[in-house]
C-alpha cells in the first residue's frame, strides 16, 4: 500500500480561536480536530448553550418534540470527550486586535486577552427587531434561542385554564409559520400578521393561496400587506396589538418574527471589509479581508447562485458546509471548490408543504433574467395507488434551456422533488436532462412519468416552439386580444368559466374546428383546460390546422391561484 502523507503534518501545533457556536463554529472546530489532533482548539460561546438545534425550537413549542434535552445535541463536557476542544460558555469576545492576534473577551471569570493563530468569526445573526412601539411588553416574543423558546414556553404553560388563549405572530417567513403552527397545537387562537401581499414571501405569489387556505382552515386568522404598528396593554392585561390599518389584535402571546440581520459588529469594529448588506465579506475559502481571520453561518456574505446577488443566507445546511471549508483552509489543506447558495428550504404548514430552490420568478424579474415558467400538478404517486396527492411544481428556465428555479406545495412528495431539483440545479442540468432522469418508481412512491420528468418535458415543448404558452399574469392582455378556448368537460365548465370563453371538450375539437375558425375571426386562440395536459393536445391540434394557438400553462388551476379575481367571479356567475 503506498504511503499517503496528512496534508497537516507537516505544520506545528497551533491555537485556532473560534468565536460562536452552533452550526458553522462547531463543524469547523470538529472538522479542525479531526484534521489536527495537535491543534489548540478554543471556542468562545456567549451563550450557555454551544450546540443546539435552533431549527427544531418550534417542534419542543408545539410538543412534537416532548424533552428539551433532544434539543442540545452536545455540551462543552461531551465536546472536550469526544474532540478535546476547549468550550467556554458565557463568554463574549468584545473586540479583535488584528495586530496582537488577540481578541478581547469577557466572562463570569472576569476580563482575558487570548491569542490566536488563526480566528473564526461563527457570530450568526440577531432577530430583526421591527419599528414598532411596545416591543418590551412582557407578552412579546421572538424564537431563535434556547433561552427564546424556555421564555415562550413558561408564557404559554402560564395562561389560565379556562382564560383566553390568543396569539398574535407577526412575519410570516419560515420561522413565523411554523410558531403559528406550534401555538395552534398549544390551543391557541392564532392571528399571522405580514407586510408582504402574501405569506411565505420566498414563495411567488401564485403557490402561497394554498398556504393560505391550509391557515385559513386550522382557524388562523391572516393579515396581509399590514404590519404591526403598535403594542400597549389591553383593559383585560393582555397585549393588544395595532395595525396599520387600524386592527386591534388582543392576545396573551405575541411572537415577532421578521427576519433576521447578520451579527457582524465584531467583524465591523475590528475593520474587516463588510457587504452592502452588513455581512462579513469572505473569499473562496471563507477568508476574511485579514488573512488570518475567516467568518462562516448568518454573518457571512454569500454568492445567490442564478441571479448573483450577494447578501446572507441563514441557513443550517450553507453554515455547516462553510465551517467544514474553512477548518480545511485554516489547517492550510486544499479546499474545495465553494458553490454558490442556492437558497434551498422547506417548511410544513400544517397538512401542507412547500419548498423553494433557486430563484423565484420574482427575484429572476428583478435581476433582469431571461425565463420561461412552467407549472405542472400531478399526483405524488401513480394515480391508481389509493392516497395520491397533487403536487403544485413551478418551475423557471432559461431560454437554453437551464433550470433556474423551482417551488412546490404540497400533502406528499414536496420534499423529494425539491431535493431533485435542488440537485439539478447544483449540476447545471436543463430541461432535457430533467426528462431523461431515471428516478425510482413503484405506484406507492412515484409515476413511471415522475413530476421532475413532466417538468422537463413541458420545458422541452414551450422552449423548442413545440407548444407556445400564456401565463396567468399574463390574463388580462390576452383576455382582450384572443379567444379563450376551453376545452374541459361540459361539468367543468358548468362548475365556472371565464366570460366569453367558447367550450369544446377536447374530444370533440376536431369535428368541430370549423366552430373555432369563426369564433376567432383572425384572433389567436388561447386554450386552457383545468392543469395543462388536455389544452396541450387542442393546442397542436389547432397549431397544425393554421392557428394562432397557446396553451395556459398550468391551465384553471394556476389561473385559480394567481388570478382569483378572474376565476371566483366566473364561479359565482356559473352557480
Amino acid at each position: 500500500m503506498a504511503n499517503v502523507s496528512d496534508p497537516t503534518t507537516a505544520h506545528p501545533p497551533r491555537r485556532i480561536v473560534i468565536v460562536g457556536g452552533v452550526a458553522g463554529g462547531m463543524s469547523a472546530a470538529a472538522r479542525a480536530r479531526r484534521l489536527d489532533e495537535r491543534a489548540e482548539i478554543v471556542v468562545l460561546e456567549q451563550s450557555e448553550h454551544v450546540s443546539f438545534a435552533n431549527c427544531g425550537l418550534p417542534y419542543h413549542l408545539s410538543g412534537e418534540i416532548g424533552r428539551r434535552e433532544d434539543l442540545l445535541l452536545h455540551t462543552p463536557e461531551s465536546l472536550r470527550a469526544a474532540l478535546r476542544l476547549d468550550v467556554r460558555t458565557g463568554t463574549r469576545v468584545t473586540a479583535i486586535d488584528r495586530a496582537a492576534r488577540t481578541v478581547s473577551v469577557t466572562a463570569a471569570t472576569g476580563d482575558d486577552r487570548i491569542g490566536y493563530d488563526a480566528l473564526l468569526l461563527a457570530p450568526g445573526a440577531v432577530a430583526v427587531r421591527p419599528p414598532v412601539d411596545g416591543l418590551d411588553h412582557p407578552a412579546v416574543h421572538t424564537l431563535r434561542t434556547i433561552p427564546d423558546l424556555d421564555a415562550l414556553t413558561a408564557r404559554v404553560a402560564a395562561l389560565p385554564a379556562g382564560g383566553p388563549r390568543r396569539a398574535v405572530v407577526v412575519g410570516a417567513g419560515f420561522i413565523g409559520l411554523e410558531a403559528v403552527e406550534a401555538l395552534a397545537a398549544r390551543g391557541l387562537d392564532v392571528a399571522l400578521v405580514e407586510l408582504a401581499d402574501h405569506v411565505l414571501p420566498p414563495l411567488d405569489a401564485e403557490l402561497a393561496p394554498l398556504l393560505a387556505d391550509e391557515l385559513l382552515a386550522h382557524g388562523v386568522g391572516l393579515h396581509l400587506g399590514v404590519s404591526a404598528t403598535a403594542i400597549t396593554e389591553a383593559e383585560d392585561g393582555a397585549a393588544l396589538v395595532t395595525l396599520s390599518d387600524g386592527t386591534r389584535l388582543p392576545a396573551e402571546v405575541v411572537v415577532v418574527n421578521v427576519g433576521v440581520r447578520p451579527a457582524s459588529e465584531l467583524a465591523r469594529d475590528a475593520g474587516l471589509d463588510l457587504g452592502a448588506r452588513g455581512a462579513i465579506r469572505v473569499d473562496g475559502d471563507q477568508r476574511t479581508s485579514d488573512p488570518h481571520i475567516w467568518a462562516v453561518g448568518d454573518a457571512v456574505e454569500v454568492v445567490q447562485a442564478v441571479t448573483g446577488d450577494l447578501g446572507p443566507v441563514p441557513l443550517a445546511g450553507p453554515a455547516n458546509r462553510q465551517g467544514r471549508r474553512a477548518a480545511d483552509a485554516m489547517l492550510g489543506r486544499r479546499t474545495t471548490r465553494q458553490a454558490p447558495v442556492l437558497g434551498t428550504a422547506v417548511v410544513r404548514v400544517f397538512g401542507l408543504t412547500a419548498a423553494v430552490t433557486g430563484a423565484s420568478r420574482a427575484a429572476l424579474r428583478r435581476a433582469g433574467i431571461a425565463h420561461e415558467t412552467v407549472r405542472v400538478h400531478p399526483g405524488h404517486h401513480a394515480g391508481y395507488f389509493p392516497g395520491a396527492e397533487q403536487v403544485h411544481v413551478l418551475a423557471s428556465f432559461a431560454p437554453d434551456g437551464r433550470l433556474l428555479g423551482a417551488q412546490a406545495v404540497g400533502r406528499a412528495g414536496v420534499d423529494k422533488r425539491i431535493d431533485v431539483l435542488a440537485t439539478a440545479l447544483r449540476a447545471g442540468m436543463g430541461a432535457d436532462d430533467l426528462a431523461e432522469l431515471e428516478l425510482a418508481y413503484a405506484p406507492p412512491y412515484g409515476s413511471a412519468k415522475d413530476p421532475v420528468n413532466m417538468l422537463g418535458f413541458v420545458a422541452q415543448n414551450v422552449l423548442d416552439g413545440t407548444m407556445p404558452q400564456w401565463q396567468p399574469d399574463d390574463a388580462d392582455d390576452v383576455l382582450a386580444g384572443s379567444l379563450v378556448l376551453d376545452v374541459r368537460t361540459r361539468a367543468e365548465y358548468d362548475r365556472g368559466h371565464l366570460d366569453g370563453a367558447v367550450h369544446i371538450p377536447h374530444t370533440e375539437l376536431r369535428d368541430r374546428i370549423d366552430e373555432v375558425h369563426a369564433a376567432a375571426d383572425g384572433r389567436p386562440v388561447a386554450v386552457h383546460c383545468a392543469s395543462g395536459v388536455r389544452s396541450h393536445i387542442a393546442t397542436r391540434v389547432l397549431l397544425q390546422a393554421g392557428f394562432d394557438a397557446r396553451n395556459l400553462s398550468g391551465g384553471w388551476i394556476s389561473l385559480d391561484l394567481a388570478r382569483p379575481d378572474l376565476t371566483r367571479t366566473a364561479e359565482r356567475v356559473a352557480a
